[in-house]
């Protein structure tokens, strides 16, 4: 395994704008996304993004085969590997949810994200991907791709008095995420 540390809330390399990925399927590639996969399982992650780790390059992983015990109400999202994303909104329509972060522990926030979108890039080895997504799936594409354009979640947040702890905010979940 090869599980890296995650950068947290003020680490100025989680507000960089992230650089495109222009050499695909090649050993340094792979070793990131596996690097990538080792530490968004080890942390129960729904999705992770390469500058989490320290890596500015525009690449994102998200989804699980299997429920997620920090989202256990969620549907599952298929896994992915994302690079070089662009986001389209489908409808003006927006939701707010409550989303956590690897990169801010501890908290969540209730955060707006388009319902219904299409997200368009490459695979590991160039393969174009291009899909739509709602709900929760659109809302984790959008959270992991925000982190390559320098944003996490609190910086969207509108309501603070929708932002908090998770052990105060959701016991059980909390729990989960200390395993």
């Amino acid at each position: 395994m090869s599980i890296q540390t995650i950068l947290k809330m003020g680490d100025p390399r989680l507000l960089r704008v992230a650089q495109q990925v222009t050499h695909f399927d090649i050993p340094e590639l792979h070793q990131l996304i596996a690097d990538l996969r080792d530490t968004m399982r080890a942390a129960n992650g729904a999705g992770i993004a390469a500058p989490q780790i320290g890596v500015d390059l525009q690449v994102v992983i998200f989804g699980s085969n299997e429920i997620n015990p920090r989202y256990p109400d969620r549907p599952l999202v298929p896994p992915t590997v994302l690079i070089n994303p662009v986001i389209t909104p489908l409808a003006d329509d927006e939701e707010e949810d409550w989303e956590g972060c690897l990169s801010v522990p501890g908290l969540r926030g209730k955060v707006p994200r388009f319902l219904r979108i299409r997200y368009q890039g490459f695979d590991p080895e160039g393969r174009v991907i291009d899909r739509e997504a709602e709900g929760f799936h659109a809302r984790v594409v959008q959270h992991e791709c925000d982190h390559l354009w320098g944003k996490l979640y609190p910086m969207r947040v509108r309501d603070f008095t929708q932002f908090g702890y998770t052990d105060v905010l959701f016991p059980g979940i909390a729990a989960a995420e200390d395993e």
